[in-house]
């Protein structure tokens, strides 16, 4: 199974939806294939000139290192020199913040990965999760 351009858009509208909500900060969502390829991607009105690249950024890390971001933040508080490394040599594929999710089909494999910026990391993860679970996918680490 492959992410489709009508999963993507479940995906941001629905975490625009519930950003709307809670009163985010405008949001930048970009929703990657597990390729790491473009499948759709938004930036609200008001939202800062860098949210679209820490969004791509967040969703390719995630994809990169097979973890949601969340992982990959705490992984690198103990390992600050490998996880610079690591941002450095893929020239900044890889933000170290909460919002970065993968996409799972329900049978477990990954197919994907959303990335959002904009509001604090909890919140960005949050309205990514809310758009997986609306597209009717998965999401979490790789096992």
């Amino acid at each position: 199974m492959s992410l489709t351009l009508a999963q993507a858009r479940i995906i941001i509208d629905t975490a625009l939806e519930k950003a709307r909500a809670d009163g985010a900060q405008p949001l930048a969502v970009v929703v990657l294939d597990a390729g790491a390829h473009p499948v759709a991607c938004v930036r609200e009105d008001g939202a800062s000139l860098f949210r679209f690249d820490i969004a791509k950024a967040k969703a390719s890390g995630a994809l990169g290192m097979g973890a949601d971001t969340r992982v990959i933040a705490a992984r690198a508080a103990s390992n600050p020199a490998f996880f610079q490394s690591v941002v450095a040599v893929t020239g900044g594929q890889l933000a170290l913040s909460p919002g970065g999710v993968l996409i799972r089909e329900m049978e477990g494999a990954v197919i994907g990965a959303v990335g959002i910026s904009g509001d604090t990391g909890d919140c960005d993860e949050a309205c990514a999760i809310a758009g997986i679970l609306a597209a009717g996918l998965a999401h979490g680490d790789v096992k």
